[in-house]
This record gives structure tokens, C-alpha cells and sequence, in this order.
């Protein structure tokens, strides 16, 4: 891979940022420690993490806006159908890359690999800076809001309020990640069976309409009535929310070194998990079509709670229930999932190394946990949650592209690198065309929201040549980051783990990487 040494010991000199000689200390006892992250994730766990974080909120809330720019019922689907063929897609390509660069961190680690400490390190600004904090901020900020509803019917819940619950949910699940990470994933398995249940509820009532002959608008010579004219730029607008909704199916990738068997059980999950989503996602959009006319269901701000409201009677409060459940589960994931974003960073010298640190005893990345929660409850202080999650969703998607692209110059710088899966180049070759559309599209219909969101990015620069690239800071600033990096070691009971040698899978050629290529997907 691109770039120089790996950061795999405890050691100062490994990280690149050669700390004063408390960090230094710190170093040398978690070189002896033994302390790992723990193989924990199994397959179910991990199929429950993909799904988790697909499916939030936007499902249950607001499937309309796919439907208000897809112009007609008929479109809408296969908008719905296409785009998860396309995450598929993307997900076969990450699955390569997942085993080929076996490494917590998702994306920005295979960015980084691939082209270089720069290009990682801007991936990883972003998301620490905006991303992660703004998207959970705002998941906390629905689950109270579902929550708080029933106790204020005649009006809106304070705003306070909102915001207080919503901090106390982050507590609570950073909590949870904190003490143990089985607990984590059992939290995270039971939500997204819950919200499957919810879903598979609308989905059987659905069925129900149909054989009582309520499909009206699923017969073709009505499914396609449009209630505007079609136009390319609103098509491709649908596309490209279809696409955001299913966000999250990289997840697993940041957590590859706490999967059991990552190699069997990554490209498992990923191939169980995106297309039950996909089939989800459809059937509930046609399971609402059979209750709700296009125009009732473009009028309503939560369509399941409005579809509930219409089938099941006095049972209706199941909807707004499973809507602050599923909430629940989603800042669940994310909080898992980011913590080992941040965790990988520090560990490759781009972060605090701190973050890369584990608790003594229950070996769960408590620095790079504490932060995310710290950051996101920031967020909330903050009244430009959404604007700044417009300026940096261009972002997110760009650097998806450039993931999938990075694949294809892996395998003409390192064609003889051993691969457990290896996908034909015609899968990345279609996601990078699709990408490429919907990336024009967007920088077409909304440049100023784009370029801000670059602008953003690229703050992310001159912080890496003096953060990162700068080894020989002065030493009172060493001296002083090293001691409140002992501090809080001594705090959190937090050790730098000992990390895997070697970390690329050797095929079964020899010790040198090369042989015979694993298993081959051409269609």
C-alpha cells in the first residue's frame, strides 16, 4: 500500500508524533500489556450492523421524497429497487477491499492506503469535524421527538426539552460502548429486530390491502400517472435520495478487526444484509401506496405514523413507537461504528493517539468514544445541525467514488496482492458511472452548497501539514500534549493495544502476499 510505515506498537517513534516522556511511558507499558481489541462480532451481530444503520428513521418518517421527485408511484419504485442495486454494488467492491485491507476505519483507511496520508487524513476531517457528530445529533434529536410527542398532542415539544433527552440517550449508549462491547451489539441486534418487526408489520398489512383489491395505484395503467411532468434533473434527484437512504452500508467496514473471521463473515453480512434492506425498503413503500394515495402520502410528515393511523385502529401508537425505537438503535451504531473511525485515525498518526488507546480490562475504545459523544453533544448546542449537513452530504458521497475508484488502482499497483474475494471490474466500473452522474448532478443543481462543502473539506489541509506532517513540533508542546495524554491514560484506565502482525493476509503462495487469488465473483 501507499505511504510509508505502518503505526502498529505502542511505540512513539511508530506513530510518527514523538511524544515527551510521560507519552513515551504510556508507550512502552501498552507494548507489554497484551491489551487487544476482542473479536466479539459474529455474523448476526454484524448482518444487525449493516441494517441497523441503514435503516433509521427516513423509512418510517419521510419515503416521500423519492415519490415527490420520481413524479408517479411506478418510478418511485423502481428508484427504490435501482438504487439498491446500486448500494449492492458498492458494497461487493467494499467487501474486496474489506479483506484485501483487512483494517478497522472503513474508507479512510483503504483511501489512505491506496492514495496516500493526505487524501485519508481529509476523509477523516470531515467526518470528525461534521459528519458523525451532525448525523447522530440529528437521529437523538428524532428519537426525542417521537418520544416527548404523546406528552405535548396539542403542540410542539419544547425545544429543550428535545435537546436534553437527546444528550441523555447519547449518555446512556456511550455508556453501553463504553462497559462492554457484547453489550453494544446485543443492544444493537435487539433494535434492529425490533425495527424489522415494525417494518414487517407494515409490510403484512400491506398484503392485507392487496387481497382486499385496495392496489389502485400499483396497476401499471395507474402506477405511472404522473402528478408532475418527468424531468431529468428531478429524476436524478430521486436517485440521489434514494441513494442517502441507504446510507450506512459501509458501516461494517469500520469494524473489521473486531469481526469473528472477517474474511467469511464480512462479504456474509454484506451480501444477507443489502438486499433484505432493498427488499424492506420496496415492500414498504408499496405496502404505504395501498393505503394512502400519492397526494395523502406526499401531505404527511411521518407515513408510517399517518399509515397506522389508517390500518391499526387503537393499536395506532405501534408506529411512533417503533419510529423512537429505531432511532434508538441508529445512534447505537453510529456511536459503535464512528468510535472505531476515530480510534483508527489516532492509530495511524492522523488523531490524537489517545483515541487509539482501549480500556485495561474490558477493551472497548473508551478516549475515541468519549470524544464522538463529546462532539455530538456539542452538536446539539448548535442551531446549524441540518444547514451543515447539507454542505458536507456532497462530501460523504464523493469520497464513496473515490473509495470504489481506489479498488481499481489497487489492482494495478498491486495486482499480485492476495484477495479471499475478488469482484469482476465491471461492478466498480457501473458504481463509478452512477456516481459520477448523481456527483454532476449535484454539483450542477446546487454549486454553492457543493463548494461550501469543499471549502469545508479542504480546512482539512494546512491542519495535516501541521498536525500530521510536522514531526519535529517544538518540545514544550511534546512535553505538554504528553502529559495530558498520561493524564488521561490514568483516567479512562486506557493502555495503546497491541495490534496484529502482519496485517495483510498472506495468500497461500508464501509469506510474501502473493498466490493463488481467493474466490472470484464475475456476475
Amino acid at each position: 500500500m501507499a505511504e510509508g510505515p505502518r503505526k502498529r506498537s505502542g511505540s512513539p517513534s511508530d506513530t510518527g508524533d514523538p511524544p515527551p516522556d510521560a507519552g513515551n511511558d504510556a508507550g512502552k507499558d501498552a507494548g507489554s500489556s497484551g491489551v487487544a481489541l476482542k473479536k466479539e462480532i459474529g455474523l448476526v451481530s454484524a448482518c444487525g450492523i449493516i441494517v441497523g444503520n441503514i435503516i433509521g428513521s427516513g423509512i418510517f418518517v419521510s419515503p416521500k421524497g423519492v415519490l415527490e421527485t420520481a413524479g408517479s408511484v411506478g418510478l418511485a419504485i423502481i428508484v427504490w429497487v435501482a438504487t439498491g442495486g446500486i448500494t449492492a454494488i458498492g458494497a461487493l467492491c467494499y467487501a474486496e477491499l474489506g479483506v484485501t485491507i483487512p483494517k478497522s476505519g472503513g474508507d479512510y483507511s483503504y483511501v489512505k492506503d491506496i492514495f496516500g496520508g493526505l487524501a485519508g487524513f481529509l476523509r477523516l476531517w470531515i467526518a470528525v469535524l461534521v459528519i458523525y457528530p451532525t448525523n447522530q445529533a440529528v437521529i437523538a434529536l428524532t428519537f426525542s421527538n417521537y418520544i416527548l410527542q404523546p406528552l405535548f398532542p396539542s403542540c410542539l415539544p419544547p425545544e429543550i426539552g428535545l435537546r436534553l433527552l437527546a444528550g441523555v440517550c447519547l449518555l446512556l449508549l456511550t455508556w453501553v460502548n463504553c462497559y462492554s462491547v457484547r453489550w453494544a451489539t446485543r443492544v444493537q441486534d435487539v433494535f434492529t429486530a425490533g425495527k424489522l418487526l415494525a417494518l414487517g408489520l407494515i409490510i403484512v398489512m400491506g398484503v392485507v390491502q392487496i387481497c382486499k383489491g385496495h392496489y389502485y395505484w400499483l396497476e401499471p395503467v395507474h402506477a405511472f400517472e404522473t402528478f408532475h411532468d418527468y424531468e431529468i434533473g428531478l429524476i436524478a434527484l430521486s436517485f440521489l435520495q434514494g441513494s442517502f437512504a441507504y446510507g450506512g452500508w459501509n458501516f461494517l467496514n469500520y469494524v473489521t478487526e473486531e469481526l469473528v473471521d472477517p474474511y467469511k463473515n464480512l462479504p456474509r453480512a454484506i451480501f444477507i444484509s443489502i438486499p433484505l434492506v432493498t427488499f424492506v425498503y420496496v415492500s414498504a413503500n408499496v405496502a404505504y401506496i395501498t393505503a394512502m394515495s400519492p397526494q395523502e402520502l406526499l401531505a404527511s410528515n411521518a407515513v408510517a405514523v399517518t399509515f397506522g393511523e389508517k390500518l391499526l385502529g387503537v393499536m395506532s401508537w405501534i408506529m411512533p413507537m417503533s419510529v423512537a425505537l429505531s432511532t434508538f438503535g441508529g445512534v447505537n451504531g453510529s456511536l459503535f461504528t464512528s468510535s472505531r473511525l476515530f480510534f483508527a485515525g489516532a492509530r495511524e498518526g492522523h488523531l490524537p493517539r489517545l483515541l487509539a488507546m482501549i480500556h485495561v480490562k474490558r477493551c472497548t475504545p473508551i478516549p475515541a468514544l468519549l470524544f464522538t459523544c463529546i462532539s455530538t453533544l456539542l452538536m446539539l448546542c448548535t442551531s446549524d445541525i441540518y444547514t451543515l449537513i447539507n454542505y458536507v452530504g456532497f462530501i460523504n458521497y464523493l469520497f464513496y467514488g473515490v473509495t470504489v475508484a481506489g479498488q481499481i488502482v489497487l489492482r494495478i499497483k498491486q495486482p499480485d496482492i492476495y484477495r479471499p474475494i475478488k469482484v469482476s471490474l465491471m461492478w466498480p466500473v457501473i458504481y463509478l458511472l452512477f456516481w459520477a452522474f448523481l456527483l454532476v448532478f449535484s454539483l450542477y443543481s446546487e454549486p454553492l452548497v457543493c463548494g461550501i462543502g469543499l471549502a469545508i473539506m479542504m480546512t482539512g489541509v494546512p491542519v495535516y501539514f501541521l498536525g500530521v506532517y510536522w514531526e519535529n513540533k517544538p518540545q514544550c508542546f511534546d512535553r505538554t500534549v504528553g502529559k495530558i495524554t498520561h493524564l488521561c491514560q490514568k483516567f479512562c484506565l486506557v493502555l495503546y493495544p497491541i495490534m496484529e502482525e502482519p496485517l495483510e493476509p498472506h495468500g497461500p503462495g508464501g509469506s510474501d502476499g502473493k498466490g493463488e487469488e481467493g474466490k472470484t465473483i464475475d456476475s
